[in-house]
């Protein structure tokens, strides 16, 4: 390789790993957990459920413990073909709080969640609603937590990240790399401080709003043929001029979303396009991430076979900055140390994927979920 390309090279990869490491750190403070209010509003927490008979009951146990609020569970059984509705009725039969609804017939052009998710809002007694995965166990603290935050500067929106649980090699290597780019992509700062959309973030898995908002915003019917409310419910709460937050749950929720490759493939391949795989943004992060977290170690290697001794030393201390920020990930958010080890092997499936995924959308293929065809937009 040529000094003077071996020499650039390093310089590139070196400044594309600099940005999200500097972003990261700026962000590592303010994405905290939150703070229990004393005072914590009721709130109707609400489960869209589709075939969940492997963790829906785990899943109300879990809200029925929660400590210092009041609080109603509606489960809405989205035409399951299990034992979801079974499980739900038993844990009724036992706990007041606890009701079962029925989802009406989806409608065309509306996605199956966020259907679900509008069909809830307007069976909700509460003024908070909670909208809640049925993967996700929260702990004690969870619901007191998030309703002290909502509680503050008038927010309409809060939004928590769960811990991922994950078992499996895809699970390990790529769920967490959701805390990578949203800590290091993101400026946390602009979130907080700003109502604008291009700043909006959220978790699909744990959000939290205001039902007066939720209904001025148009709620879910707004966003209802999209996969990822978890980013677009946020951004159209600021484009209605509310002020919205993300939290980190890891120590006070779990999620298994997924509990295989092949789940792990489609779960996040379906919203991809969504987000970083749109076709405006998938270029910029492509070329930040190759250069940034995947080159340095095989370019340190030819620089150290060249006998460059400026270029090895940009490209390892690009390799360190990637390593850093993955490894604080790993211990703040508890997230799986292996995953950590094979960061840019991590990076790389995730690029595969997010290529693949818009790849699909041009050639028209459907989505596939929860037993649902949804055709390419």
């Amino acid at each position: 390789m040529n000094a003077a390309v071996l020499s650039w090279l390093s310089l590139v990869c070196l400044v594309a790993a600099a940005i999200p490491a500097a972003l990261f750190l700026v962000n590592f403070p303010l994405f905290r957990r939150p703070a229990c209010s004393p005072e914590a509003e009721p709130v109707s927490v609400l489960i869209p459920a589709r075939n969940e008979e492997r963790s829906i009951a785990a899943a109300i146990q879990a809200v029925l413990a929660s400590r210092g609020v009041v609080l109603e569970l509606v489960v809405l059984d989205d035409h399951s073909t299990d034992r979801t509705a079974e499980l739900v009725r038993a844990a009724a039969a036992g706990d007041a709080r606890v009701r079962l609804e029925s989802a009406p017939p989806l409608p065309e052009g509306w996605n199956g969640k966020q259907h679900a998710c509008w069909a809830l809002a307007s069976r909700a007694r509460f003024g908070v609603l909670c909208y809640l995965d049925a993967d996700v166990r929260v702990g004690p603290e969870a619901l007191c937590r998030m309703l002290g935050e909502i509680g503050r500067e008038g927010r309409a929106m809060v939004s928590g990240f769960p811990r991922q649980e994950t078992v499996t090699f895809l699970e390990w290597l790529l769920l967490p790399l959701i805390h990578f780019v949203l800590l290091g992509f993101l400026p946390l700062p602009g979130e907080r401080w700003s109502r604008r959309a291009s700043f909006a973030a959220g978790c699909g898995q744990f959000m939290m709003v205001r039902k007066e908002a939720y209904m001025a915003a148009g709620g879910h019917a707004a966003i209802r043929a999209t996969m990822h409310d978890g980013l677009l419910l946020p951004r159209l709460f600021r484009r209605h001029g509310y002020k919205t937050r993300v939290y980190d749950l890891s120590r006070d929720a779990v999620c298994r979303m997924y509990r295989s490759a092949g789940e792990v493939w489609r779960g996040l391949s379906k919203n991809a396009t969504e987000g970083m795989a749109a076709p405006g943004r998938i270029p910029v992060f492509t070329a930040l991430l190759l250069a940034g977290q995947v080159l340095p170690i095989p370019l340190a290697v030819w620089a150290a076979a060249a006998g460059d001794a400026a270029a090895l030393d940009r490209c390892l201390l690009a390799a360190y900055l990637g390593y850093v920020i993955r490894f604080l990930s790993a211990w703040r958010y508890r997230q799986s140390w292996r995953g950590a080890l094979l960061h840019p092997l991590g990076v790389l499936v995730m690029l595969a994927l997010q290529w693949a995924a818009l790849a699909g959308r041009f050639a028209g293929h459907s989505i596939t979920w929860k037993a649902r065809a949804y055709p390419a937009d």
